[in-house]
This record gives C-alpha cells, structure tokens and sequence, in this order.
C-alpha cells in the first residue's frame, strides 16, 4: 500500500479518494514523549485513533465490543472524567458517522448453509442407530440410551456451526453483526444457517430427536410442533421474570436503602480472607476494589506486595496471582463497625470511578441495583435432576430469592452437626448416618433411602460437612459454624447463580445486602440490662447497651445471632416510614403506634416520605452548611471564573491567594445529627 508522512497526510489521502478506508497502508506516527514510529495500518484506524488524545497508544488491531470495553477501562483509568467523557463522546461521533455513511443490509443470500452439513450429520445418525439397537437388546438403560443419544447430537451441532463459521465470507454482514458484539450471537446464526439442534419439552427435558433443518431451509411439521414448546416457554417466562425480577430489585432497595458511607475508617481490625484466583484460575475481580488488612509479602523473595491499609486495584490481584500467593484478608462491608451506615475503607473502591467510595454515596442502593437488574437475564425454571433422585434443585432467579429470602431450600442437605467418624445403617425405609466425635458425643440423622450421599462409611467429616447431595440451609451453617461461614457460604451461593448464567456481580454487593441480613440480634438470657429474653436487637445497639453495663460492673447480655430474610429485615427495621411504605401498611403503623417508635430519619425512604433533602451525597449534612466565599472580597467568585474565562485579565493569572477560595461552615458534626 502507500505511504504517508503523518496521521493527517494519510486522511486527506481518504478525503480526496485516492485511497480506500480499508486499505493497507504505512504511516509515520509521532507520539506525545516517544519517538517516531512507521505503523503498517489503514485510514480506517487512523481516523478511529483522531478520537484519543495525543500520549495515548496508537491502537493497532481491529477493534470489536470485547476490545472497545477494555479501551475504555483503560482511558477510565488514565484520564479524569472529563477528559474521559470528551473521549467517548468523539469515538461515538467517528462511530455515527461512519456507520451513516457505510450502512448494512442483510438478505436471505447472505445466510450460507454449510456445504458438508449432510455429511456431518450421517455419522450420528448411524451412531444413534446402533445405541437403539443395545437398548431393544436390553444392553442400557433408557436413561443411558437418552444421555448418550443427546451427546452425540450436541456434539454434531457444534460440528455443524464450526463448518457454517468456515463457510461464512469475513465481510458477511450478518458474520459481521454477530462478530463485532453489535447485535446477536453464533447461537442465533447457527439457527438461521446451521440446525436449530436439540429442543425442551414443557418438563424441561431434552427431546433426543433435534431439529436438523434451518430457518434458510424451512422446517418440517414435526420440527415446527416439537420447536412451538420452547418458542411459547420461552415468552411465558420472560413475562414472569420480569416481574418477578422486578420485586426482588424492590426488596433490596428497600432492606438496603439505609446504607450510606458515613465515615472514612470504622478502625476495625476484622476481614474476611478472599481467595487470589477465582475457580477458573484466573484473577479474581472481586478482590479488586478492596482495602488490605494485611501486610503481604513475596513467598518467595519476601518483597511487600500489600501493605495494611492499602487499595487493591485489578493490576495488583494481577501481581498478587503471579507471585503465587493464596489468599488475602481484606476489609469488607461484612465486618464494618460503623454504627450507621459503612465506612471508607470497609467499602473499598467504587467501581464505577475505580477510586475509593467517597463520604455520603448511597452504596446500599447500588449493591441492590447491582444485584436486581441482571435478574431479568436468569432462568426460571427448576430443573429435573433425572435419574433416581428426583429431587427438584431451584436455580436461576428463584435460588437467588430463596437464599436472599432465608427459607429453607427445596432438595435441603442434611449437615454434620459435629466432626466425627461416619457409621451408616440401611434399614428399610430410610438410612441412618450417625457421627461419634470425640468423647463419645454422637449424633444421628435419618434421611430417605433415595437421598444420594456424600459420605461413606468409616470416612471422618468436620462439623458443617454436607452429608447428602443437595442445598445447606443458611440457617444450619449459621447454628453449627458460626456468623462468618453462613456470610460467606450466602455470598458464595449467590455469585453461583449469577456466574452460571455469565453475569458478573462484584462480591461486596451481595455481601452489603447479606450483612443487613444479619444486623439483629435476639436476646438469650438480658443479664443486668433492662432488655427481654426474645427480643430482637440492632447488634450495634447490643454491643453498646453491654459495654456500658460491664463498665457498671454488670452481668452483660448474651444473645444468638439472627438471619433474617429480607422482606422480614426491611420490615424489621428502626424507621417505621419506611417499613409502612414497604409491605404490611396498618401493621407497621399499629406497632409503631402502640410501642411509640420514633423514626430517627436515617435512610432515604423516610426522608422523601417527610419531603426532606435525602442524607446522602451533597444532601448530608456534613456538606449541607457549606457556603463558599472568596477571600478577595472586592471580586465575587463568578465575577473570577467569567474574567478568567473570557480571557479579560489578558493573560494576567489571579494570585494564589486571591484565588484561595474559604470554605465557611457548619460540617463538622457528627452523622448521628443527621436528622436533626
């Protein structure tokens, strides 16, 4: 191809149409503080490059939706947000205009079927042939035969879209929509030019006759009427899910609504420990955004990678996972000790800036956000395990519910209660596992004959162990491990669900809404305070009522740690406005009523509710008294800014001290003011 002196010779080159956008060509670039550098490239990515400022990388590869994410993370990163906006403001510009000016249009000619698609599908068909023959014979089970039946099938429909991929010209408009992440996927061309593969029932379960025509072919009768099942399934759940995805958003919002940043450091000295690569072995995000609660060292060369206190961003759990370590314990939201609200350091990084969450962001209506919205993209359905089991699992939206909810899970496992040596006993209707730990201490637990187990006889297990297959309780983890294991088994659960279905959620999210699940408490015995065996406390409020009877020389409170669901949590909580504009009106009001509650205003429910400014952001009222006022008293602070602006002061720079602008105010008090 040609070749220009610089970025700007190759586009006026473009403009006066002696070379084409796509074509090859060699191009000097000087970038800000590096030397000058020959790059074999195209007017196309010339142009696309005019959008980023002058020190930014020359970007030298085709650029699709996975690419244009991590561009922008990186200029993100680099840039304030202005400069940011500005950027991504002229990439969406060069983006407009040149998809005006090209276009794309889409025909039934440009979905090419595979040459060999019959080719591939014989050998299977054979291969099916054969398998029905050993089940007539008795050889397999009809379940074997099923199982085997839609693996093969599967596999030859990936045979098919790989061939269909190799059949498609690189400039296929269509190849090109999925391919650049603009609109649809290869699942959705392979059902147009490839075959529509195997489809559900209305159980659920898979039909091992596939669909082995397309939409470009046209499909038969029967392939119409076994595909109508999926097609109206997948209508009618898409109605509900959203409905219901929309109910759980209302519920987190509301059992999180209180949640601001009110303080920068609670100075606890509690974490949780958060592993450095995630299951697939990659780096884990979720430790990213995170402040560390400890020194971490090089296993090897004994270099501090980590100090206390320090931010952890994706490039150092990237460092971290090379060096080898393990694990780190970080702050977290689960831990954090402020009396209202969260703290700086226990929230880490807000992951929309990258930098640390600032003083007064509502981070409870975020998490809940986080958590509700992807919502609409998980399954409904509760599949069938097959087989002999028969036990329903949930997944999808409805597992999220049941564990943000607290109930006893459908398909519940029975756990180890202590840790011990395993016996078991068949006997006719049901077998019975029995554990003796030391000291003889024993424990014995019935379950049905059909439950699959996870232990065997003589193994040795530890206190909260799965003894069968299944979903633990929440609240047996909470009875037998303690508060932080039943915290990190709900978070752990839920990200299952959300990673199952692809979405990614960070983990301090889930574990915002999980800790206002386990802010109460309930009174076991009241020692020398003035509470009542059974009821339920704030656990900051119980901590502080026992602290200040110990220090009378009392007997202090002892209590047992609540997991409340989270319907059961908002309603439970201590501003009735916002309890009686969640669910269950006149009751809330009624209580409230009879036990003369006062709501001391701290969420944001109560304060829209009373038509006061929300106490989050610019609203608290830290920032609330603040008045600006300039110390150079003879030119107004607007009068500054327009002589500056205007150029007025012909390149005269005001004084730093006249700049200097004082900040008068009242926002030093305490949060615990907020309402007042």
């Amino acid at each position: 191809g040609k070749a220009f002196t610089s970025p700007d010779e190759a586009v006026m080159a473009y403009e006066f149409g002696t070379v084409e956008l796509h074509a090859p060509i060699r191009v000097r670039i000087r970038k800000k503080g590096r030397p000058a550098k020959i790059y074999d490239t195209s007017v196309g990515r010339v142009i696309f490059n005019s959008a980023f400022p002058d020190d930014y990388p020359f970007i030298n590869e085709a650029v699709n939706k996975a690419v244009l994410q991590e561009i922008v993370t990186d200029v993100a990163a680099r840039y304030d947000t202005a400069m940011t906006a500005e950027i991504l403001d002229n990439i969406k510009r060069i983006g407009f205009h040149f998809a005006t000016r090209a276009g794309i249009t889409i025909s039934v000619q440009d979905i090419t079927v595979p040459p060999d698609k019959e080719r591939i599908l014989e050998a299977p068909e054979a291969e099916v042939e054969k398998i029905e023959e050993n089940y007539k014979r008795g050889l397999i089970t009809d379940d074997e035969r099923h199982q085997r039946v839609v693996e093969l099938w599967t596999e030859a429909t990936d045979q098919v879209t790989e061939a269909m991929e190799k059949a498609f010209d690189t400039f296929n408009p269509i190849f090109l929509m999925a391919n650049s992440g603009a609109r649809g996927n290869i699942k959705q061309i392979r059902q147009l030019a490839g075959m529509r593969g195997l489809v559900a029932n209305p159980k659920g379960e898979i039909i091992d006759r596939p669909i082995k025509s397309n939409f470009r072919e046209g499909l038969t009768v029967l392939e119409y009427f076994i595909s109508t099942h999926g097609a109206r399934k997948g209508l009618a759940d898409t109605a509900l899910r959203t409905a219901d995805s929309g109910y759980l958003t209302r519920r987190l919002v509301d059992v999180s609504q209180d949640v601001i940043v009110r303080e920068y450091n609670c100075k606890t000295d509690k974490g949780i420990p958060v592993k450095v690569l995630n299951a697939q072995g990659e780096p884990n995000a979720s430790l990213a955004a995170r402040v560390s609660l400890e020194r971490v060292k090089h296993p090897r060369t004994g270099e501090v990678l980590l100090k206390k206190g320090d931010e952890i961003d994706l490039a150092m759990v990237e460092k971290l996972a090379k060096a080898g370590v393990e694990q780190v314990t970080v702050r977290s939201v689960l831990n954090c000790e402020s009396r209202y609200g969260v703290c700086c350091l226990c929230y880490g990084g807000m992951l929309a800036t990258g930098r640390l969450v600032e003083i007064g962001e509502a981070v409870g209506i975020i998490a809940a956000q986080s958590i509700g919205e992807p919502g609409t993209q998980l399954t409904m359905r509760t599949f069938h395990t097959g087989g002999v089991a028969g036990e329903d699992i949930t997944h999808g939206l409805p597992r999220v519910v049941e564990l943000f909810e607290a109930r006893k899970p459908k398909g519940q496992a029975v756990i180890a209660d202590i840790s011990g040596k395993v016996s078991i006993e068949e006997t006719e209707k049901a077998r019975k596992i029995t554990i003796t730990g030391s000291g003889n201490k024993e424990r014995s637990y019935q379950v049905p004959r059909r439950a699959r187990l996870r232990v065997r006889d003589g193994q040795e297990v530890s206190a909260g162990d799965q003894l069968t297959e299944g979903s633990a309780n929440p609240h047996d983890i909470l009875r037998v491990l303690g508060p932080q294991a039943a915290q990190l088994y709900m978070v752990r659960e839920v990200q299952e669900v959300y990673k199952s279905q692809g979405v990614d959620i960070h983990d301090k999210h889930i574990e915002l809404i999980v800790r206002q699940m386990m802010k109460k408490v309930e009174i076991v015995d009241p020692g020398d305070t003035d509470m009542l065996p059974g009821e339920k406390v704030d656990r900051k409020l119980f901590e502080e009522i026992n602290e200040a009877v110990v220090a009378k020389g009392g007997e202090p409170a002892t209590a047992r740690q609540m997991l409340l669901g989270i319907t059961k949590a908002s309603l439970a909580t201590d501003s009735f406005l916002s309890a009686a504009s969640f669910q269950e009106t006149t009751r809330v009001l009624t209580d409230a009523a009879i036990s003369g509650k006062v709501d001391p205003l701290l969420g944001l429910k109560e304060n829209v509710i009373i038509g006061k400014l929300i106490p989050a952001g610019t609203g608290m009222s830290r920032y609330r008294n603040i008045k600006v006022k300039p110390k150079n008293a003879g030119v107004s602070l607007l009068d500054e800014v327009e002589a500056l602006t205007s150029g007025l002061l012909q390149g005269k720079e005001l004084a730093p001290e006249e700049k200097e602008a004082e900040v008068v105010g009242e926002g030093a008090e305490g949060e615990a003011e907020e309402s007042s």
